[in-house]
């Protein structure tokens, strides 16, 4: 999470490739929300015997889809260089989701497994 504030936060330079890969600010958002959830997701698993749903998707689910809400707010009120966008927080979500739906089929595997 701490990466994702600094990322989100600082004064970024324009990178000349980034404007060869069309909407790559979004696969950017996407690709750091799905690790993010996944970091999430594989510590709770690996820490918990039992899965506790409430808990799981407050952690798991909710949890980083108010970071990047927040991080959208921080970028827009916060800094003078930054601006936050609602198509951002959109990917940021899709990165989120894409990650439940790894982190789900993982647990039915580990469920088969056992």
């Amino acid at each position: 999470m701490l990466v994702i504030l600094a990322l989100s936060l600082i004064r970024v330079p324009e990178v000349p490739v980034a404007d060869d890969v069309p909407l790559m600010d979004k696969w950017t958002h996407m690709v750091m929300y799905t690790t993010l959830t996944l970091v999430i997701w594989w510590q709770y698993l690996h820490s918990h015997k039992r899965v506790n749903w409430i808990r799981l998707s407050v952690l798991g689910t909710v949890a980083p889809i108010a970071w990047g809400g927040l991080m959208e707010l921080a970028q827009a009120y916060l800094t003078t260089y930054r601006s936050g966008d609602w198509w951002d927080f959109v990917a940021n979500c899709i990165g989120v989701a894409i990650a439940v739906v790894i982190g789900t089929l993982a647990l039915q595997k580990r469920a088969k497994t056992r």
